[in-house]
């Protein structure tokens, strides 16, 4: 059963940050799905779901990458999408450093053009070195890079925090960038 509730997991991340209409349905303007289209648009592509599965996914994502809403008629990912949406996040004053985790087989293309959002909506940053570790080790050969947030929310770059503690900014110049 774990294994099959993580393929779920995968494929839910999928449709609500990236492919929404792999399971048939649309999100909102703000990334929310309805759940129980969602629920039918999944059992459509042949997988086995229902509320309480869903519920479950949810509680145990060791990332949180999903939130419900207060009456859990609508659910969405908190951040990383590659589509379109606005997940009403709320500036934030950042802590002076971050971090990023990478392969080092990127490093020297980061270092000349800085992080980028690539195929995602924002670039993101972690506050412990630690989870930065765990993300770059998931590309490869792991680095970590050190991120001066606190000079660059000084200079005017904006800052969010998502529902599960990731930090997000439109991009990372080199300048603020070390190993």
């Amino acid at each position: 059963m774990e294994k099959s509730k993580d393929k779920l997991s995968v494929f839910l991340s999928l449709v609500l940050r990236h492919k929404p209409e792999a399971a048939g349905i649309v999100l909102d303007k703000n990334g929310w799905a309805n759940v129980e289209e969602l629920i039918e648009g999944i059992k459509k592509t042949g997988r086995n779901i229902n509320k309480i599965l869903l519920q479950e996914i949810v509680r145990t994502d060791q990332k949180g990458r999903y939130s419900f809403n207060e009456d859990e008629t609508m659910i969405r990912a908190n951040q990383g999408h590659s589509v379109l949406v606005d997940v009403e996040l709320k500036e934030q004053i950042p802590p002076d450093i971050l971090y990023h985790g990478t392969a080092t087989r990127f490093l020297k293309s980061i270092q000349k053009e800085g992080l980028k959002p690539m195929s995602r909506l924002y670039v993101h940053l972690s506050k412990e070195k630690e989870t930065a570790q765990k993300v770059g080790e998931r590309h490869g050969k792991p680095v970590v890079l050190k991120i001066d947030a606190k000079a660059m929310y000084e200079n005017g770059e904006k800052f969010y925090l998502s529902a599960n503690g990731v930090w997000l900014t439109k991009s990372v110049a080199p300048s603020y960038l070390s190993e």
